[in-house]
């Protein structure tokens, strides 16, 4: 019995440059929020033409990864498909099922890594702190909220766990996208950081209960927030 013969085919330009911008953003070349460079640059960096980055651009912006804001350029949307299918998924659904999701990743990480956190982690997860202190102080949500998502992704790879790592780098973006926007009180904003506090205590004392036990208040403290919120008030 013959085998039936593949089609030799080659790619085209624009789906070789495609792939090749694809993998400067999941590497982080343009890392999540930046503006990309302007289409002339671009075209003399790359050696293309107007067309064929156009194409190419395009199909970043199909594909999720890439975001164009009239005026104002094209921003990186997210790292990867599958990390733009997920902002779009936990944008679709009731706030309350994506802190539940939350809830679930992060109570297991800090539990984990309270019982597997190296002294290097340990030190970064404190230095985090104080970012978000920094960022706090400076009166900057947009600050404070990236520090944040830094932080809760710095406990999560102090968990060891590769694939809850792996699964966390995509829905991070997510979580965060769909959770953002909150505007904190001096009340909330100041339990807030003392619950971060303790988490990291607990990590640093190998305490995995009273690591998952401040992990879930400081989701808890999020929704009972979020639902106090004018924003809430005017999405129900």
């Amino acid at each position: 019995m013959t085998r039936i013969s593949a089609p030799r085919r080659t790619a085209s330009l624009s789906a070789q440059l495609v792939d090749s911008l694809r993998s400067h953003i999941e590497t982080g070349g343009w890392p999540v929020g930046t503006r990309i460079p302007p289409e002339q640059a671009l075209m003399d960096e790359l050696g293309v033409g107007r067309s064929t980055l156009r194409e190419a651009i395009g199909a970043l912006v199909h594909l999720g990864l890439l975001e164009p804001r009239a005026g104002d350029g094209t921003y990186v949307r997210s790292s990867s498909e599958l990390q733009s299918v997920m902002v779009r998924r936990a944008g679709s659904v009731e706030r309350d099922k994506v802190l539940e999701l939350r809830t679930v990743l992060e109570e297991y990480a800090s539990g984990a890594a309270a019982l597997r956190r190296s002294e290097e982690q340990l030190e970064q997860l404190r230095e985090l702190l104080a970012d978000a202190d920094e960022a706090s102080a400076g009166e900057d949500p947009a600050a404070a909220t990236s520090v944040d998502a830094l932080f809760h992704r710095a406990v999560v790879r102090a968990s060891g766990n590769d694939l809850l790592i792996e699964v966390y780098d995509y829905l991070g973006t997510a979580l965060t996208s769909s959770l953002g926007g909150l505007t904190w009180d001096a009340g909330h904003a100041e339990e807030h950081a003392r619950l971060h506090r303790r988490l990291v205590d607990a990590i640093g004392s190998r305490d995995a209960g009273a690591a998952r036990a401040a992990a879930g208040a400081i989701v808890r403290l999020t929704h009972d927030h979020d639902t106090t919120t004018p924003r809430a008030a005017e999405d129900q």
